[in-house]
């Protein structure tokens, strides 16, 4: 039987335990998308707590794919070595480093979190922002947004095989695609946000078609080695409309693992402000998570409200989930995975760092 501190084989890849750290947008980049001290050392801290995984905050594979102007990117080479050092660090401590990559589409352009999340002007630092189809959302009224081409979405499919290509060099061993969170694939795969009449518009397989595109391209250039998970919103919460659905997710699912996709990250909403939020308790996206896995054979994470190590090792030894992605949690606590293991009385099977073992 599997638990939390059981290894897992991902195609060619070991990894030592079920615990994620979730990708978690920092906002600390100095309006160039370029690495910093603190990405190494917020990531390098949770590699050092033990994490099987640890993953990027969602990194940009274009300029106009950022939340804001201090978002992380990979649209060039001198990212990839900003990022290169990170990656060998956390390898360099047992733990596997990922990168999220991801494109905002149209809730891109805005300010930080705490400075309001206000919309940024293209005649400042800010960008006109793309989207599936402009005229669907209720955007601020000073929002720039404007409906993308055919031709600028196969170019955004473009830029995620170029995002991984550079990644690899920069030695990420996972790569992982975002469609969750009403980001760009999101906003493709709802018909909430998606009024196309081309070939990436109508139903089911047209909205969905970019998502697989982008985890084929992804899968393309990845080596057969080494997994590719992709993270989806499971349900938009916005039960009074016709819009994306678990089920929806479930049947995306199949069609991702057939484009190459190892394990599927199952979070929740983020599409649209009217969305109805359910009660936000320890594991609340969980049974999300369990749905996809009836529908797939490829892996499954669950997120969202881990917060407990007898709880994350629950649903790893009651095959709900493969990996445990914890989030915030991991913001509160960068040693969560080695204070679990002590927890549950497995100290034996995880090593603190020699520099610190005088402490335990």
């Amino acid at each position: 039987m599997s638990d939390l501190f059981a290894d897992l084989s991902i195609r060619e890849t070991r990894v030592p335990n079920r615990v994620m750290v979730s990708p978690m947008c920092q906002y600390s980049c100095a309006g160039d998308g370029l690495a910093t001290d603190w990405h190494q050392q917020h990531l390098g801290s949770r590699a050092v707590g033990g994490a099987g995984i640890v993953m990027t905050e969602a990194t940009a594979v274009s300029p106009a794919g950022r939340i804001s102007p201090d978002d992380l990117g990979i649209w060039s080479d001198a990212h990839a070595d900003a990022l290169a050092p990170i990656a060998a660090f956390i390898a360099g401590q047992g733990s596997v480093p990922a990168i999220q990559l991801a494109h905002a589409g149209h809730k891109g352009s805005k300010t930080p979190p705490w400075d309001g999340s206000t919309p940024v002007q293209p005649d400042g630092d800010g960008w006109v922002a793309p989207s599936p189809s402009a005229e669907a959302y209720p955007y601020d009224d000073d929002k720039t947004v404007a409906t993308m081409t055919t031709e600028e979405v196969e170019s955004v499919v473009d830029d995620f095989r170029a995002a991984a290509e550079r990644a690899l060099d920069a030695g990420f061993e996972i790569a992982e695609v975002h469609a969750a969170h009403g980001y760009l694939l999101h906003e493709f795969c709802s018909p909430v946000t998606n009024r196309r009449d081309d070939r990436y518009g109508g139903d089911f397989e047209d909205r969905t078609r970019v998502v697989r595109e982008a985890t084929a391209a992804v899968r393309e250039v990845w080596p057969d080695g080494k997994p590719v998970f992709v993270r989806v919103s499971a349900t938009d919460w916005l039960p009074d409309r016709d819009s994306w659905t678990v089920d929806d997710t479930a049947r995306l699912a199949g069609d991702l693992a057939d484009e190459g996709a190892d394990l599927i990250d199952v979070s929740a909403g983020g599409l649209h402000p009217d969305q109805q939020i359910p009660d936000t308790g320890p594991g609340y996206q969980v049974p999300y998570a369990e749905r996809v896995d009836e529908a797939t054979d490829a892996l499954v994470g669950a997120v969202g409200g881990i917060t407990a190590p007898e709880q994350a090792d629950e649903l790893i030894r009651n095959g709900r989930a493969d990996l445990a992605i914890v989030g915030r949690e991991h913001l509160r606590d960068p040693y969560f995975t080695l204070h679990a293991a002590e927890k549950l009385g497995r100290e034996d099977e995880v090593e603190w760092p020699i520099q610190y073992r005088r402490a335990v």
